[in-house]
């Protein structure tokens, strides 16, 4: 049985890096989906906390030491946005956006890319994990002691939980973000 886990775990993880072929259409609607799932107000006093598919995260302001996000690629294909905030305490947050690298993107590749997306769901489903919000790791080459890891389902939504984060920070003032299920 963990063998079976274990497989569709990494046929997970090779389709969500199929996913997400950007093109015009979707890319549009993609944004406003982010905009409606998305939404900020005032939090707990002195604290910033994400309330996210994947889980909850909550700092206290005055323990945040640096909000950053930058993007890098991974092995030539996979390329990760990603937010962290680090702290004083012993854990920092990374919240990443992934989407494969695509040079000449076509109807092939969206064709590919919903078809990853269909594969992707079934596996989901079988395991009981969400596709859009699972982080996934390969033990132990990924696991990073002391790191709390979100997976956003787009750059809209990741772009979003930046500036609030930030904005709380700056200001002093408590924000809660909130994603809702899906986004």
């Amino acid at each position: 049985m963990k063998t079976s886990y274990i497989q569709l775990r990494a046929a997970l993880f090779i389709l969500s890096c199929l996913l997400i072929l950007p093109h015009e259409g979707n890319a549009q609607s993609e944004e406003k989906s982010a905009k409606n799932n998305t939404s900020e107000a005032s939090g707990p006093k002195r604290f910033w906390q994400a309330d996210l598919p994947g889980g909850s995260y909550i700092v206290a302001l005055d323990r945040i030491t640096s909000i950053s996000q930058h993007a890098y690629i991974i092995d030539g294909n996979i390329s990760v946005t990603e937010v962290v905030i680090d702290t004083s305490g012993n854990s920092l947050a990374r919240f990443y956006f992934i989407k494969p690298v695509v040079q000449g993107a076509s109807n092939l590749g969206a064709d590919l890319s919903q078809r990853g997306k269909d594969l992707l769901n079934k596996v989901s489903q079988q395991i009981e994990v969400n596709s859009d919000s699972a982080v996934i790791k390969q033990y132990p080459s990924t696991t990073h002691a002391k790191t709390v890891e979100f997976h956003i389902s787009n750059a809209t939504t990741l772009d979003a939980l930046i500036d609030s984060a930030r904005t709380a920070w700056i200001s002093g003032r408590g924000k809660k973000f909130i994603v809702q299920a899906g986004n």
